[in-house]
């Protein structure tokens, strides 16, 4: 950090000091009805100008946030008052002292964490999943307050007292169906590694005359993607319609098309017959495993292909052979889709990958790993210093930075405790820190980039345009023509960017060739474009496994 950068740092804290001594400030405790012992966790305080939601559904996103504020807490006496004043980080606003004299309606919230004895012999405390994929104002357990009209004067010298009063509800798991069904399992390779019982699962989506043929055997479709208990590809039983004004502005963006239209195509008679598949793998730093090995979260990718995989080839009947293993999911599910057919394609019969996260760390969204020192300004940049930014508008109407998307993980989350998506790489991609925590690859309030944890991520395989060409003299005879990947020209987030630099490494692979297919969204298409409907795909999958069936 330069001499300047340093002078002001200094100047920022000394004024929220000054204004913390003089601030109105929230003071948080808890009814003894629903907090009996002790908590750790994070405490949250939220200011929104409309009552329609509650608060706490009001924020936590880059795209809109209601002001909030959060605190960590340790083996907190729940009624002696947490207190949130000028001195605690926000989003937006990084101070109370910043937010506007005015009135709001203010809520509380507490989010509990788990002790986690690992196997490592790390002890931490995060939040464990309640199979509600890490949705931090949301999940199952959590403490929180009534709403709370109140009058908000920065220069006040009392205080807004909230109490927590309610914990939240169980997730409700929708009820199987004659298509659906849903299964969850105790991982006891998960388990052993974090100390205490942890599950993943599937929901599985059946194919006509699936109960009518029982001796039948079915290729499998995997679909990667955020934690979700819905059907894949958004299967539903119920019918519906689309308007021509409707079709005309889906396909502005992407060919998929509505879940009763593809429900129409999977159960008629001439449609292949295949399973489709969704994992639910929510770990205690994000809603996904992203499917890989990692220090920080554990061997997530053993225990879905050795203990999930099995247990849903022989229920449902799958095709246990790699031909008859095929991979889709876009953006994380689009990674996935990459990675777990790039590290496994022995495994792996094709992988249809969509808008996928960075695959190539030349281009980690706007950032290079490798030659950039700070995650928020280029290198070298002289005032007025531009900043660095990590989505945009199909137009290219820059929407949201580098530094504040860092800011809205600190304020969720402390040691990568967020449950978003930068903390979601440095657990999944990352070492471990001395603390037991995630070592993260850049500081969320300076942006300084720590080459060590450049140095994993690319050394352990999660660059996957280098994992590509480092091993291709082992996996290229059999990875060669199983990827295709689709991106929009102008996706949100840059990850067309990293796809470009995977196409130019493939092209120069050789013995064999890749001959791996890549197609981009033109003009302006964004996050979320794939050049064909989920059904198209589907008989696409269907057709290659034909052609790459060897027959005796």
């Amino acid at each position: 950090m330069s001499f300047r950068s340093r002078i002001t740092h200094s100047a920022v804290a000394l004024t929220l000091a000054l204004a913390s001594a003089r601030a109105q400030r929230v003071e948080i405790t808890a009814d003894a009805a629903v907090a009996k012992a002790p908590v750790t966790g994070r405490v949250f305080v939220f200011f929104a100008s409309t009552a329609d939601r509650e608060p706490r559904l009001q924020g936590g996103s880059y795209g809109g946030s209601v002001p909030f504020f959060g605190l960590d807490v340790e083996q907190w006496r729940t009624t002696t008052p947490a207190v949130v004043d000028a001195k605690v980080l926000g989003f937006p606003f990084e101070s109370l002292a910043q937010l506007p004299a005015g009135d709001y309606y203010a809520q509380a919230m507490l989010v509990p964490y788990t002790k986690f004895a690992r196997a490592d012999g790390h002890v931490i405390w995060v939040h464990n999943d309640q199979w509600e994929g890490q949705s931090f104002n949301r999940s199952p357990g959590n403490l929180v307050s009534d709403v709370q009209r109140v009058h908000w004067d920065p220069k006040s010298r009392t205080a807004v007292a909230l109490k927590l009063v309610r914990t939240l509800p169980p997730v409700t798991v929708p009820p199987d169906t004659k298509w659906v069904k849903r299964i969850k399992i105790k991982s006891e390779l998960l388990s052993k590694f974090w100390g205490q019982p942890m599950y993943i699962g599937a929901t599985v989506l059946l194919p006509k005359g699936f109960d009518e043929e029982p001796t039948r055997r079915y290729p499998a479709i995997y679909i990667q993607g955020h934690f979700g208990l819905g059907a894949p590809f958004s299967f539903t039983e119920q019918s519906g319609s689309e308007t021509a004004e409707q079709r005309a502005a889906r396909l502005l963006t992407s060919a998929r098309e509505p879940g009763w239209m593809f429900a129409r195509d999977w159960t008629s008679d001439n449609f292949p017959r295949m399973v489709a598949i969704t994992w639910q793998h929510p770990t205690p730093y994000y809603d996904d495993s992203y499917a890989v090995n990692s220090v920080n979260n554990g061997p997530y990718q053993d225990a879905l292909l050795t203990e999930l995989v099995p247990l849903l080839e022989k229920q449902f009947r799958l095709i246990p052979e790699s031909n008859a293993r095929f991979l889709t999911g876009g953006s994380t599910g689009g990674w996935e889709c990459a990675a777990l057919q790039i590290q496994r394609p022995d495994f792996f019969g094709g992988g249809w990958c969509l808008y996928p996260d960075p695959v190539d760390f030349h281009r980690n969204q706007l950032v290079d790993n490798y030659g950039d020192t700070n995650a928020f300004v280029p290198n070298g940049a002289l005032p007025p210093i531009p900043e660095r930014f990590m989505s945009r508008t199909p137009e290219g109407q820059p929407l949201v930075t580098q530094r504040q998307m860092s800011q809205l993980e600190a304020v969720l989350g402390s040691k990568a405790r967020s449950g978003q998506q930068f903390d979601a790489w440095d657990a999944a991609y990352g070492p471990i820190g001395d603390d037991g925590y995630p070592k993260r690859l850049w500081d969320r309030r300076t942006g300084t980039i720590d080459k060590s944890a450049v140095a994993w991520w690319r050394d352990k395989g999660y660059d996957l345009t280098d994992n590509l060409v480092r091993n291709w003299s082992k996996n290229g005879p059999a990875l060669a023509g199983k990827m295709h990947v689709y991106v929009g020209d102008m996706d949100n987030y840059y990850l067309n960017l990293a796809v470009y630099r995977m196409e130019n490494a493939a092209a120069k692979l050789e013995n064999p060739k890749a001959n791996f297919t890549f197609e981009y969204g033109r003009p302006m298409k964004p996050h979320g474009w794939q050049p064909m409907t989920n059904a198209e795909m589907v008989r696409m999958m269907d057709a290659f496994r034909s052609a790459h069936t060897v027959r005796p």
